[in-house]
């Protein structure tokens, strides 16, 4: 049995009869958000405006009936993939057959009986439930938890196209595991496992605002993402990072750089152009983190065009 939290979900609930409406407000409303349309033109608007989890969608409705509301919410990358239930007093095959070929997930018939409307409203949001699990799943890192290349390389192109339009800054940082190479030959690379995990702890500890990201982009190396962030108030963070893992003092006796386990990184500062990111930040942050090494490790080295 799937454990739903309160207003865990949205359901727009779609219906000419107000009483309908009602009913299936009164069924839901205490576990989850109900938004209302009495129409397919308000449907589709709300669909859009809100992207709710479920659609309960009455099929005869005057003007645009239910079949042509799922025919455009289909036609519609933001709402293609919301699932539709049919309400109907419908019962034939073909007019089912009809519903399930454009995209419904289930029928339900009227007149409404709570627990069956309950127990197939149920059944599709425990699906909706795991595709979230295997989405966020998919986001993030095995082995540190923490957001994985793709999430950052998604979250990277959005935050791109935010600042550039605000015209704010948004810095940029690789870090890198120092001789990460000999720890795992002298430990182990169960340790190693266990250094890279306490890493990603300490990064994620670092940033402060829900909209900087830590991600692992491979290997033994991090990036961090700042939206909205100058190099001034970045430093700060960079200075966090540094000390942080000084404090933590994981041994590393084979590290000609400290003899505690520390980060070399390099960062960038720009505000963005164009629509897309342009990977010469990328790589400009990738050769100030190697000038970094080139000049010591455990420190940080900005990019030259950096803001």
């Amino acid at each position: 049995m799937m454990n739903i939290q309160p207003h865990a979900f949205s359901l727009l609930v779609v219906d000419d009869e107000a009483q309908n409406r009602l009913l299936l407000t009164e069924i839901f409303q205490q576990e989850h958000k109900i938004i209302l349309a009495k129409n397919g033109e308000q449907a589709l608007a709300r669909a859009a405006a809100h992207l709710p989890d479920l659609i309960l969608l009455d099929v005869l409705m005057p003007g645009m009936d239910g079949l042509a509301v799922i025919r455009e919410l289909k036609r519609d990358d933001r709402t293609r993939h919301i699932p539709v239930i049919f309400i109907t007093a419908l019962d034939s095959p073909h007019d089912e057959e009809q519903g399930l070929l454009l995209g419904a997930m289930d029928y339900i018939g009227k007149p409404l009986h709570p627990a069956v409307v309950k127990a197939r409203v149920n059944n599709q949001l425990q699906i909706v439930h795991q595709r979230r699990l295997l989405e966020q799943l998919a986001m993030l890192d095995g082995l540190t938890g923490i957001p994985n290349r793709r999430h950052f390389d998604e979250t990277y192109a959005r935050e791109w196209s935010r600042c550039q339009r605000s015209q704010l800054p948004l810095t940029l940082m690789l870090a890198d595991v120092d001789h990460f190479k000999h720890y795992n030959d002298h430990f182990g690379h169960a340790a190693g496992d266990r250094v890279l995990q306490e890493v990603a702890r300490q990064l994620s500890r670092a940033v402060l605002r829900p909209s900087d990201l830590v991600a692992r982009y491979g290997g033994e190396e991090f990036v961090v993402l700042l939206p909205e962030t100058g190099a001034q108030d970045a430093n700060i963070i960079i200075e966090r990072i540094i000390s942080g893992l000084r404090e933590k003092n994981i041994p590393h006796p084979h590290s000609s750089v400290a003899d505690y386990l520390s980060l070399s990184l390099g960062a960038i500062c720009f505000i963005p152009q164009g629509p897309q990111p342009d990977e010469n930040f990328f790589e400009q942050a990738d050769a100030a983190l190697y000038t970094a090494k080139a000049t010591g490790r455990n420190r940080a080295v900005w990019a030259a065009s950096s803001c």
